[in-house]
C-alpha cells in the first residue's frame, strides 16, 4: 500500500491525490488503507517516514567504519544519488511534495534531513582537516544542500550516472576542505 501510496503522491501531489487512485494501484480496497495506514495525511505522513528511512539505511549501510573520510563521504554520497536515481518517486515524494505542503510534513523532513546532517557531520569530524571542519555541522549543512540540489539537477539530466554526481560534488567539496 505505501508503495503505491508514493507513487500516486509522487506524480500527483498530496492535495491531487485520491485515496480511491492509491486503494486502485494497491490492489486493495479503500476501506482497507483507511484501517491501516489512516487518513491521507497520515498515509502521507507514513510514507514520508518510510522512505526517509530507507534513504538513511543505504547510506549508513555505505559507509562502514574503519574508511578513510574521503572514502566514507564517496560511499555516503554514492548511495544518496542512488537512492534518487532508483527510487525517483521517493525522492519526489520527499524532497518535492512534502518540503512545500508545510505542517506536520515539513517537520517530517526536518527530523529526517537533521538525522543525515548528523551522520554527515560525523564522517567529516573524522577527517584530516582538523582546522577547516572544526565545526563540521555548519558544513555538513552545507554539504546535504549542495547533494539535495545536484539530485534535483541529476532528476532532469537522467544521463547523469549517480558516480558522476559524486565525481561533480567531491571535486568541490573535497578540494575546498583541503588545506592550504
Amino acid at each position: 500500500m505505501l508503495d503505491a501510496a508514493v507513487g500516486v503522491f509522487s506524480r500527483r501531489g498530496f492535495h491531487l491525490a485520491a485515496m480511491d487512485e492509491i486503494a486502485e494501484a494497491a490492489g486493495v480496497s479503500k476501506p482497507m488503507i483507511y484501517a491501516y495506514l489512516g487518513a491521507k495525511d497520515e498515509l502521507f505522513i507514513a510514507c514520508i517516514r518510510r522512505e526517509a528511512q530507507r534513504l538513511m539505511d543505504l547510506i549508513t549501510a555505505a559507509v562502514p567504519a574503519g574508511l578513510a573520510p574521503h572514502e566514507q563521504l564517496r560511499r555516503g554520497l554514492l548511495a544518496f544519488f542512488t537512492f534518487v536515481a532508483e527510487h525517483r518517486d521517493s525522492w519526489i515524494v520527499l524532497y518535492r511534495q512534502a518540503r512545500v505542503q508545510g505542517g506536520p510534513f515539513a517537520g517530517e523532513i526536518a527530523a529526517a534531513r537533521g538525522r543525515i546532517i548528523v551522520l554527515v557531520a560525523g564522517l567529516l569530524a573524522d577527517s584530516p582537516h582538523e582546522e577547516e571542519l572544526a565545526r563540521s555541522t555548519p558544513v555538513a549543512h552545507a554539504l546535504v544542500g549542495a547533494a539535495e540540489g545536484l539530485s534535483e539537477w541529476g532528476l532532469d539530466h537522467p544521463e547523469e550516472s549517480p558516480e558522476a554526481l559524486v565525481n561533480r560534488l567531491m571535486k568541490i567539496v573535497w578540494t575546498g576542505l583541503a588545506p592550504k
